[in-house]
């Protein structure tokens, strides 16, 4: 009888050691090592290639023909344009994202709509679950070729895919299948990196994309270990607050295109329905004129954005000042408030100072940095800013106002949405063209010249 072989496994990170630890030396958490068995013998299930597959053999990077990649569309603009373009053949993609977001219905969605053949294989749910779900989506129906398995076993898995050779594979989820490689329970680290080491294998062997949904864990990030990443080709994050109805899905890795665009859905009861424009829903509409809110242009990827910036400025009551942002940087929140201090005279020192980014958006782009000054000395002074009024223009620690890229994008966007002046870098001008421009670019030079003219 042969001697079962066992390894420790840190569950934060997947370090592995041979005896327990109580401190992981990778990722530095306490009492996470648990020990797991290994089996080493191959199983007569697993994923082979065909006996007509060819041994690779290295080559000169020369003498390597480069062809251009052909890419499955999803029939989802959305998910196109955080792919890079659609899918790409082959390629193994990772959704992640908080329990109760959507991403079984985006996944089982895309199934319905694609016109190929696909596998949506469920280890969380049964097929009359799957069934109910579909029955709500009956108006995004446009496929016949959608198959359902609920199965958590490779084995199983890997013989069905073998009779039926799909066109495209959903797994939901990656944490709930089990290899008979080895011998620990479902979700455990060696399983999540054997089952997807089984699962790149298939894919890359039979050209078959391959969509994995993930689980994340408390602190926000991919259940199992880091190396999960680095395996597959694409990591798309699902975001999204339960309560509001609007989710976006954002690139963190790709492999085939940016990792800086951005998808945006709105949660309805028969599904997830593409938001075309998002900026109307980032910029809320309200009846009276309020103090402290701006509109800025900022860019994710090749989309330009305008999104709506509240700024709340009070007297302190507790003799320490508060400085809290939701959606942006607080670090740079701070800079920005020393910067209106020290170069344009406003006293924010006893001030307590709340920003928020309205929408539930992030924010990262130095853009809005105008935008963001512009929306505080506004609550301050509690002078209203006409909402036909954007920015676009990064702020430097001199109080002045530096260019932004992609900068006939914005203007191009804010003169769609019916705004009429925009406030801009004179620095940045360089290779803009002004005309046949229905919307007012005021260029400057220094913030304090901003306000001169915004509020006199």
């Amino acid at each position: 009888m042969a001697k079962v072989k066992t390894s420790f496994f840190c569950q934060n990170c997947g370090y592995e050691s041979a005896k327990w630890l109580g401190k992981c030396p990778s990722c530095n958490s306490w009492n996470t090592f648990v020990e797991e068995k290994i089996q080493s013998a191959s199983s007569k299930n697993e994923w082979k290639a065909s006996p007509n597959g060819r041994t690779a053999r290295p080559a000169l990077v020369t003498e390597i023909v480069a062809s251009k990649e052909s890419r499955l569309s999803s029939n989802d603009s959305e998910l196109n344009r955080v792919l890079g373009g659609g899918i790409v053949p082959g390629s193994v993609v990772l959704i992640a994202g908080e329990p109760g977001i959507g991403k079984s219905t985006l996944m089982l969605q895309i199934a319905l709509a694609i016109q190929q053949q696909t596998l949506y294989v469920s280890g969380e749910e049964s097929e009359e679950q799957i069934k109910m779900r579909a029955d709500r989506m009956k108006d995004k129906l446009t496929s016949e070729q959608c198959y359902i398995l609920a199965e958590t076993s490779t084995d199983n898995i890997f013989d069905q895919l073998e009779q039926l050779k799909p066109d495209l594979v959903i797994i939901d989820s990656v944490q709930t299948l089990h290899s008979n490689h080895i011998d620990s329970a479902a979700g455990s680290v060696s399983q999540v990196k054997q089952c997807t080491a089984e699962i790149i294998k298939f894919a890359k062997q039979t050209a078959t994309p391959v969509f994995l949904v993930g689980h994340i864990t408390k602190e926000g990030a991919i259940a199992g270990p880091k190396v999960l990443e680095h395996m597959v080709d694409t990591v798309l994050q699902f975001e999204g607050d339960r309560h509001l109805t609007y989710r976006i899905l954002r690139t963190t890795k790709n492999r085939f295109g940016s990792t800086s665009e951005l998808g945006i859905y709105e949660m309805l009861g028969s599904g997830l329905r593409e938001v075309s424009n998002p900026s109307e829903i980032l910029i809320s509409q309200k009846d009276a004129d309020i103090s402290g809110v701006t509109i800025g242009a900022t860019m994710e990827g090749n989309r330009p954005l305008l999104i709506e910036i509240q700024a709340l400025v009070s007297n302190a009551a507790y003799g320490t000042p508060q400085r809290t942002s939701t959606g942006f940087d607080g670090r740079r929140l701070n800079m920005l408030l020393a910067v209106l201090e020290k170069r344009c005279g406003f006293r924010l020192g006893l001030q307590d100072v709340f920003l928020n980014m309205a929408g539930g958006v992030k924010v990262e782009d130095p853009a809005i940095d105008l935008a963001v000054c512009a929306a505080i000395v506004s609550s301050l002074e509690e002078i209203t800013i006409s909402e036909k009024v954007c920015f676009a223009a990064e702020v430097g620690l001199g109080g002045e106002l530096r260019g932004v890229n992609r900068l006939d994008a914005r203007i191009s966007e804010a003169e769609k949405l019916g705004f009429e002046e925009i406030y801009i870098s004179k620095y940045g001008t360089r290779g803009l063209n002004t005309e046949k421009r229905n919307i007012n670019i005021k260029a400057f030079a220094k913030m304090t010249h901003v306000f001169e003219d915004l509020f006199g």
